[in-house]
């Protein structure tokens, strides 16, 4: 018994959405629209349709005019979300030390390098205990203490993580806190202990200085509120003036390469201006390091 088959039909193709007497088997990448050859706009992956590829169009260019800071970072609404965090992570650390943390103090602030006179274990930043550097900018005992850096960090710091936005004031903060303990560790007795985050503090007051001069701003209140605190620094006793300096000096270098970066190649100059003064503090805590193993 003799079988017959018939030839499958071919399925019709799509017609394109704006030319309907067009077929097409090609689709938008991004809306799966079928779309002829006069309607195709080459992408990244396969073609789009002009309302896909001018809406993406349009996006960049969004993103292109977005108003910016002055060190090019985006405008945001909240410019307290980084200062919160830091205020919040000292307040922390602050409880933990009154709930009993006199081990957390011993094992976090700032040492160069000294032995325990009841194990007589060295202890240090000498005997490759690095992280003191920055965890001691963390560290508060007294309240007054606290107080002071936690009112200065919440009246400055807003201001210039508006100004710089929040990756390169988080940066300015850091940098300023290990430039503080930086200078400590390379001037003061070795067996001289310091905790607090009056360097971080002080790199805020730089930074707002070069800020303000960078603006063409009234510098005459933030100069006197400087020299006040720099007075204070000398004339109190009990106060690390080594972190004092170093955090100021720090905090300035960073924000003036980064507000004086040129627009063309701005990231990489700011980038690279945080990668110097690093270098200059690791290169100086090295040879501090050396020089106390050595002696």
């Amino acid at each position: 018994m003799a079988q017959w088959y018939s030839q499958p039909q071919q399925p019709a193709l799509a017609r394109c959405y704006r030319h309907q007497d067009q077929e097409t088997g090609v689709r938008c990448a991004r809306c799966d629209r079928p779309i002829c050859p006069a309607c195709m706009v080459p992408a990244a992956v396969g073609y789009q349709c002009p309302e896909c590829a001018g809406g993406a169009a349009a996006a960049r260019a969004n993103r292109a005019t977005r108003p910016r800071t002055i060190t090019g970072a985006a405008l945001t609404a909240n410019t307290r979300v980084v200062t919160s965090v830091l205020l919040a992570l000292n307040l922390v650390v602050f409880v933990a030390v009154l709930a009993g943390g006199d081990d957390l103090v011993l094992d976090l602030s700032l040492l160069g390098h000294a032995q325990e006179w009841y194990t007589w274990e060295w202890r240090g930043v000498a005997d490759g205990e690095w992280y003191r550097l920055l965890t001691s900018a963390f560290l508060h005992q007294e309240i007054w203490h606290i107080a002071f850096n936690m009112l200065g960090l919440w009246f400055l710091g807003p201001q210039l993580e508006a100004a710089l936005g929040r990756v390169r004031f988080t940066a300015l903060y850091l940098i300023s806190a290990l430039g503080g303990s930086t200078l400590f560790y390379v001037l003061a007795p070795q067996n001289e202990s310091a905790l607090g985050a009056s360097g971080a503090i002080f790199g805020l007051f730089g930074a707002t200085a070069v800020l303000a001069r960078r603006l063409r701003m009234e510098m005459r209140p933030i100069l006197t509120l400087l020299a006040v605190n720099l007075v204070i620094t000398f004339v109190m006793s009990g106060i690390a003036w080594q972190a004092h300096i170093g955090g100021l000096v720090a905090g300035a270098a960073v924000t003036f390469g980064m507000v004086h970066a040129p627009r063309k190649g701005r990231l990489l100059v700011q980038a690279g201006t945080c990668a110097v003064v690093l270098a200059v503090l690791l290169t100086a805590i090295a040879l501090r390091t050396s020089a106390l193993l050595g002696s």
